[in-house]
């Protein structure tokens, strides 16, 4: 059994939740950013339909929001399935 094989896979899977954790960040950052627009459009500008634009990024932040939570605890389970295959290797491992 290589022992550099579930060093490597152990790797992997901790740059895969690192990653999924700056995709959330991200989703949460881009909400935060039409939320900022959507409540800056109506207070700074005088435009006709300013609070139907307001409501729309709004939404859109709401929804961005909620998709990247779903999305976050979604790849969170899958990862967690993942690590179950590297305690596969653990018994032959320690054998060594």
């Amino acid at each position: 059994m290589n022992k550099d094989l579930i060093l490597r896979e152990n790797l992997a899977l901790e740059r895969t939740i690192l990653a999924n954790q700056s995709t959330f960040l991200a989703f949460l950052r881009t909400s935060m950013y039409f939320l900022v627009a959507g409540i800056s459009i109506n207070n700074l500008t005088t435009i006709k339909y300013g609070v139907v634009i307001e409501t729309v990024f709004v939404s859109v932040a709401v929804i961005l929001l909620i998709t990247g939570i779903y999305n976050y605890f979604k790849q969170k389970k899958s990862i967690s399935k993942s690590r179950k295959h590297i305690g596969d290797y653990k018994l032959e491992y320690l054998n060594e």
